[in-house]
């Protein structure tokens, strides 16, 4: 599967700030990019100037318009093809009405006109009903938020290459040097990446790597722009911080008012599963009865009531040890914390005290139960670092951990940008986006 006659690289560009997209765009076709799209965030944020700039900045290259046109199909296509684009991208769940005018408008301007499959309730058809239509480019399309659902859009590639035989193929979903390639094998003629290029510290290199999978039919490993499924949580969750986990649950999911009963010199890192117990004032039996109710990597939760007797101290954290619980969180007072730091294994308390509770058994093992503010179910995920500690539902771990790696990735890019000599707010544009009323 040597020398492959290349499909064209297309680099997304869905950023808000022109600027920054054209200077990442210059990188990526350093690496071999040769179609530069300005994406609908882009084309939202700066209009039709963000067409007019990438054809000025790239004289010979092919510059796509994102539009996602809904309705005045005609209008859109000539706004797009006057300001400088070769090929618009326009929504394939559209009125067949639309996408007739946009095909006209297409021929009459001499652009390709493409369909954006996403949203479609049978891709496959819809496919084969635009080709009918004289859509020069259909688009597979796996959009960010159903990225972090780890939805992949090679074996739809698969499937509408199969059925349509005179469009072009474009796939765009999260693509990378491991994943392109398969694509391409699949069927697409055009390999769109968004995030992996404009997210990356280095669009050239990441740039190169696609293009090189794609020349020798062999996907290059890579670390980084990556979507983690339900068995690969812990690896999701320890790539990132509570920070970013906090952005992406919307400023959300905080525990309030607790302290970390630890050694600040050594790490302070953990991600597990919760298995909650409520107890009360200061009754220590239900907490040490749920040590063996766990597993290795749980987290124990412990809802004390915010007493200021404490329900836990030196022994049973060292239990925990012994059965590889990863951290223990108290709403209500621990003690015997010097033993606990010589124990190593992080403890969040709201206070601390020598005295200690009775052994009465009151409480529920694995019941839902509130802890510092938060609701916490059995099996919610559990993150904790310097920062403090953030509670993920269950049912949304897999897309929280994915939206939290994207905000990751996305403020990589930016520290790149800052340690190239820039500051915050000028790589941001921060006067720009503040709050107008």
């Amino acid at each position: 599967m040597e020398n492959y006659d290349i499909p064209p690289v297309q680099v997304a560009l869905d950023l808000l700030d022109l600027p920054r997209a054209i200077e990442i765009a210059k990188e990526a076709v350093l690496g071999g990019v040769t179609w530069i799209e300005a994406g609908t965030p882009l084309i939202k944020s700066e209009g039709m100037n963000a067409i007019r700039k990438l054809r000025e900045n790239f004289p010979n290259l092919t510059i796509v318009a994102d539009m996602k046109t809904m309705d005045a199909g005609s209008t859109e296509v000539e706004m797009a093809a006057k300001a400088g684009a070769d090929v618009i991208l326009i929504l394939g769940v559209g009125p067949d009405s639309m996408i007739k005018e946009a095909v006209l408008a297409g021929k009459k301007y001499g652009v390709l006109v493409g369909t954006d499959l996403i949203a479609t309730y049978d891709p496959v058809e819809r496919a084969y009903e635009l080709e009918k239509l004289g859509v020069d480019i259909i688009n597979i399309h796996v959009g960010l938020d159903q990225q972090v659902l780890n939805i992949d859009p090679v074996e739809l590639v698969k499937k509408v290459s199969e059925r349509c035989k005179h469009a072009k193929i474009a796939a765009a979903g999260g693509l990378n040097s491991e994943t392109a390639v398969k694509a391409y094998e699949a069927g697409a003629d055009i390999i769109i990446v968004g995030g992996p290029l404009y997210k990356s510290e280095s669009p050239e290199k990441t740039a190169r790597d696609i293009i090189t999978s794609l020349k020798t039919g062999k996907p290059i490993s890579t670390s980084k722009f990556k979507k983690f499924n339900e068995k690969e949580l812990l690896d999701a969750f320890k790539i990132v911080s509570t920070s970013n986990i906090s952005d992406a649950m919307h400023r959300t999911g905080e525990m309030r008012g607790l302290k970390p009963v630890v050694d600040f010199k050594k790490p302070l890192k953990f991600a597990g599963p919760a298995v909650t117990v409520r107890t009360y004032a200061g009754d220590w039996s239900k907490p040490v009865s749920a040590i063996d109710v766990c597993s290795a990597g749980d987290v124990l939760v412990i809802d004390n009531c915010g007493s200021e007797i404490s329900c836990w101290g030196g022994l049973a954290t060292l239990s925990c040890k012994t059965k590889g619980i990863v951290a223990v969180i108290v709403d209500g007072a621990v003690r015997d914390v010097e033993e606990i730091l010589k124990i190593g294994i992080p403890v969040f308390s709201k206070s601390i005290t020598p005295t200690a509770g009775e052994p009465k058994g009151f409480g529920e093992i694995n019941s839902a139960i509130l802890c510092a503010g938060r609701t916490v179910e059995p099996g919610d995920w559990i993150i904790g670092d310097e920062n403090g500690i953030i509670v993920v539902p269950k049912k949304d771990a897999m897309e929280i951990a994915n939206r939290a790696i994207d905000v990751k990735e996305r403020e990589d890019r930016v520290k790149e940008e800052i340690n190239r000599g820039n500051t915050l707010g000028k790589v941001i544009r921060l006067k720009d986006w503040e709050l107008k009323k």
